[in-house]
This record gives C-alpha cells, sequence and structure tokens, in this order.
C-alpha cells in the first residue's frame, strides 16, 4: 500500500453522497489492506444539503461554491453526485484542478458532454477517474462473473441485464428533474439505470456490435407539485437489443433493460448469463442468492446457494450473515481506492471509456427507436443526433 489516506471532497449533498460518507465513517468494517478515505469537505449551494455533513468529524470545509474544494491542496479526491446537465462543467473543472474523481453516471448528459468530459481526462492522464456502478459488487454477483470467466458457462446463448423500478406506476407522484430533458437529457431512464446494466456486460469483455431499441413514453404528464400538471417527456421504460461478440469473437444477443414502471420492482437489478454448459443469474431480489442450472441431460433444474457475506474485499462481518446495499457501496469503494493506489483489482470500478461506449449505446437507441431501424454500432456516427 504506497498511501494511507485520501482525502475526499462531495460535490452533491443528497442520497449517494450520504451513503459514501456513510461507508467511510464505518471503514474499519474493512480488514483488506486498502488506503483509508477521510471525508473532509462538502460542496452544494444548499445549506440544509450540507448540515447532514458538518457533523461527520474529518469535515474541514462547507462551502457553496464547490470551486472551493478543487483549490483545496490537502483534497485528494472528489466525488461527485449532481443533476446529469451539471456533469459536463463540473466533471471537466475537477479533472483540470488535477483531482482524482468519482464521479455518478451517465458521466454527461448527453455524448457531447460526454466528449468533454473523456477529452478533460486525455488531456490530464496523471488523474484517476472511475463512474460510480456499485450493484456488482453483491458477493453472489461476484460468484458469477467468476463463473463467467472460468468458461463454465460454456458458449453463450444470450445475456439479459436489467434495471427495474416501479415508483411511476404512482400517477400522484410530482415531475422532478429526472423526468425533465433539461436537466435529465433525452436519454430518461437509459441515463439513469442504463450504465449499471452495462457494468457487468462491457466488463465481461462482451462488445456490442448492432442495436435495435424499443423506447416507452408511457405517461406523458404528471402533477408539477403546484396544483396543476406538467409535460413529462422524458423515456419511462427502454429494452435495447444488442448483437456483441465476446472475446473469442463469439456472436450473442444481449438485451439491455431500463424500466421506471416495472410493476412488482422497487429496486430490482440483475443479470442473467445463459450458457450451453450451464446458465447463471443474479437479482437483488435475492441478494444473497446465487443461482446456476444443473444439466442433466435433456433437462435442467435451477440451484440456489446462498453465498452470504463472502465479498470480494474482507471485513469483520461473518459470512454466515447478510449483505445490503451499503456493503455493495463500500466494497466498490476500496475496489476505488485500491485501484487508486496501484493495486490490481479483479473488478474494476465503471471505467471512463465505458461511459463512452454507453452513451453511443444511448445515443443509437433515440435514432433506433425514431427511425425504427437496426443501427450498426461500427459505422454509427453519435455528433449526428
Amino acid at each position: 500500500m504506497k498511501k494511507e489516506f485520501y482525502n475526499v471532497g462531495i460535490i452533491g449533498g443528497g442520497l449517494m453522497g450520504k451513503e459514501f460518507a456513510s461507508a467511510v465513517a464505518r471503514w474499519c468494517h474493512v480488514t483488506a489492506e486498502t488506503p483509508t478515505p477521510r471525508v473532509v469537505g462538502i460542496g452544494d449551494p444548499n445549506p440544509e444539503a450540507r448540515k447532514w455533513f458538518e457533523k461527520l468529524p474529518e469535515l474541514k470545509y462547507s462551502v457553496t461554491d464547490y470551486k472551493e474544494l478543487l483549490e483545496k491542496d490537502d483534497v485528494d479526491v472528489i466525488y461527485v453526485a449532481i443533476p446529469h446537465n451539471l456533469h459536463a462543467q463540473v466533471y471537466c473543472d475537477i479533472i483540470n484542478a488535477k483531482k482524482h474523481m468519482m464521479g455518478e453516471k451517465p458521466f454527461g448528459m448527453d455524448y457531447q458532454a460526454n466528449a468533454k468530459i473523456m477529452k478533460a481526462i486525455k488531456n490530464n492522464p496523471d488523474v484517476f477517474v472511475r463512474c460510480c456502478s456499485q450493484h456488482p459488487y453483491y458477493p453472489a454477483c461476484q460468484e458469477l462473473i467468476r463463473w463467467v470467466k472460468s468458461g463454465k458457462v460454456g458458449k453463450i446463448i444470450e445475456v439479459h441485464s436489467g434495471f427495474r423500478h416501479s415508483s411511476d406506476l404512482d400517477l400522484s407522484k410530482p415531475i422532478n428533474w429526472k423526468r425533465t430533458i433539461s436537466i435529465n437529457g433525452e436519454y430518461g431512464c437509459m441515463g439513469d439505470l442504463g450504465i449499471h446494466t452495462m457494468h457487468v456486460p462491457f466488463n465481461l469483455g462482451f462488445i456490442p456490435k448492432t442495436l435495435y431499441a424499443q423506447l416507452s413514453n408511457i405517461i406523458k404528464e404528471r402533477p408539477d407539485g403546484k396544483g396543476g400538471m406538467a409535460p413529462c417527456l422524458t423515456w419511462d421504460n427502454a429494452t435495447l437489443i444488442c448483437d456483441s461478440v465476446n472475446e473469442k469473437g463469439e456472436e450473442f444477443p444481449v438485451f439491455y433493460e431500463t424500466k421506471r414502471m416495472a410493476p412488482g420492482c422497487t429496486n430490482s437489478w440483475y443479470i442473467e448469463v445463459y450458457g450451453v454448459g450451464c446458465s447463471v443469474k443474479f437479482s437483488t431480489d435475492d441478494a444473497n442468492g446465487f443461482w446456476y442450472t444443473e444439466n442433466f441431460g435433456k433437462e435442467q433444474a435451477w440451484c440456489r446457494v446462498n453465498i452470504g457475506y463472502k465479498p470480494a474485499y474482507s471485513t469483520i462481518t461473518g459470512s454466515i450473515f447478510e449483505f445490503c446495499f451499503p456493503d455493495t457501496v463500500q466494497q466498490m469503494w476500496v475496489a476505488f481506492f485500491r485501484e487508486l493506489d496501484g493495486e490490481t483489482v479483479d473488478f474494476k470500478c465503471f471505467l471512463p471509456e465505458q461511459t463512452q461506449l454507453a452513451h453511443k449505446l444511448q445515443t443509437a437507441a433515440l435514432a433506433s427507436n425514431l427511425h425504427k431501424v437496426v443501427v450498426d454500432l461500427d459505422t454509427f456516427d453519435a455528433n449526428s443526433i
């Protein structure tokens, strides 16, 4: 381990900023060798949003203007969780200030915004940058990844990866920024959920070659919170079908599903890999369950193993207990700080170049849905949309 501590500033005092700060507060939970983060700064124009962070024991800076954090020599890393329309400016400012960064998805509101961020990264090669995606760090999902990497599934038939919510089925729910094109972007549900579905397939080397998209704007207006109604123009649900290829050159379809109107799904993230040798699947609906098939000639049976608390990076918790979402956040950050410190990690956080590919897919999805055509991703010009 090269560095004992990293001082972190947070830009955006919302839900995920608090989750990160909470993970840091219980870093003694981690027994794996890793640098220790310390939250020393919070930047948010809303004093009420900053108030929760101001009770943190090592916090030194509570600022309205995030740029003040970028000027602090004792801030090493910035975690930024802000609305999509602010990504390009703020992310570029962070990177150009030579601060290492973990940014939230989608890493720019659109392809052009993402391109600006990628240019800043190229111009600052010594700055370590990753994109937040925590769900693959469930131990049962890590087991699925190991099985696929080992070749146990054999020749792949197809892959399904998705993220489903049902909160928008409440038609009395007021519109928010994620339903507004000017802040969320035209991707709609894809921008907020898409990278989460792409993390495992991309890290396994499943590269999309063509894409066909079906997008749905189901509810076209919502309460505006002021007694009236407001137009809801973003996509509620999206399904992307991609002909993909793996490192062996084998071709198979990958289905990416992002839905905010999925009945029965509070917060369901899943990955399923179907193969000739066997099939494997994981869902946060069964967070400790790793599922695989046993083959009996012409018949197959799904089998379940209760993985328990067996994370990628060791902690004080015994293996007989359950693993949950706050643990995925902490495990993702352990991977981030270990890689930042020069260590090799088996499963990396979402890479900047992967965000670029994600934006290309989501921009192609807009074109595919508009024209009802299959898009060849090798020749598709994302700047044309």
